[in-house]
């Protein structure tokens, strides 16, 4: 999918991006080594998962995903459809003396709706991928040769939500609010001076996840969220993912100067930081439940470039 046609589709106005942006693919290696696939997700370790499990004090857990179906706001030309059927069973016909009845069900979708991990094979630069794997060279319609989600490992560790309706005192936040280093800074600071910590899980509340069923129009339309400023600070703290709750984590319209969905590149291709979207981080910040341990088992769908998730974050 073009992401300027699916802007298009959207109501996006993008401005032209030409052709070798990435002549120069310095930027794209990985500090792992020439045969990493993984990128941030190397900064998980048995460590850190013991030192989040200390911010276990209730034992309350919370759904960070939104429920998928068929009226799910989704970048267009993405659909959803949900199919269900009784194999075999035609008429009330049922299996065996004990009668046995069943239903299956049948997903035909894109699997980047709802709550869901953009992989490092999402975005890229002038085709030029997260450790300089070329677009031409793994993806293939069949599946990803190279950066599939099923190789993306268990993400467990400590989590954080950052409070921008709480902070900036709009809910939601309008559409392209940017959040940016001193946004940051700030809402730390005012959430008991946390820290953003090596291998964290930083989610971003802009109460845009409220509009998303009842004015699914305007919630497509643009969004507060991440600037590049705010994605480059992020990455400089060596987080392993950075989600949001709204359908993009980047701000829209994008900043003035920036590029395309520049920040899912900074992220993905440049730095290897997983993309959380359409997270639900109301109840989290309902409770000031500031940090947490956050665990992720996605769907290891072989050679997927996203998966549909529901992240648990635990307090």
């Amino acid at each position: 999918m073009s992401f300027r046609y699916a802007a298009i589709v959207a109501g996006i106005a993008l401005p032209f991006a030409g052709p070798a942006l990435a002549q120069d693919t310095s930027w794209c290696k990985s500090k792992y080594g020439p045969n990493d696939e993984i990128g941030a997700a190397n900064l998980l370790s048995a460590e850190g998962v013991l030192e989040a499990a200390k911010l276990i004090k209730t034992g309350k857990t919370y759904a960070l995903g939104v429920e998928t179906n068929k009226s799910t706001p989704a970048y267009a030309p993405r659909t959803w459809n949900m199919i269900i059927l009784q194999p075999s069973q035609v008429g009330g016909v049922t299996l065996g003396n004990t009668k046995t009845s069943y239903n299956d069900d049948i997903w035909n979708g894109w699997v980047g709706i709802g709550s869901q991990i953009d992989g490092l094979g999402h975005v890229g630069v002038d085709n030029v991928y997260y450790n300089c794997y070329l677009g031409k060279d793994f993806a293939a319609a069949d599946g990803l040769k190279k950066l599939g989600v099923e190789k993306i490992p268990p993400i467990v560790a400590r989590g954080v939500v950052l409070d921008m309706v709480g902070l900036l005192g709009k809910n939601p936040l309008p559409a392209g609010t940017a959040i940016n280093k001193k946004e940051i800074d700030d809402a730390l600071a005012k959430q008991g001076g946390l820290q953003i910590r090596k291998g964290d899980v930083v989610l971003i509340h802009t109460g845009f996840q409220s509009i998303a069923t009842s004015d699914p129009k305007a919630f497509l339309a643009g969004e507060p969220g991440l600037g590049k400023e705010g994605a480059e600070y992020l990455v400089s703290k060596e987080v392993v993912a950075i989600g949001a709750d709204q359908w993009a984590l980047e701000v829209i319209p994008f900043e003035k100067g920036s590029g395309v969905f520049e920040i899912h590149q900074i992220l993905l291709p440049r730095s290897g930081v997983y993309i959380l979207e359409n997270m639900n981080t109301q109840q989290l910040v309902d409770d000031k439940a500031w940090e947490f341990l956050f665990v992720l088992g996605q769907p290891r769908m072989t050679g997927g470039v996203q998966s549909i998730i529901n992240p648990i974050a635990i307090r």
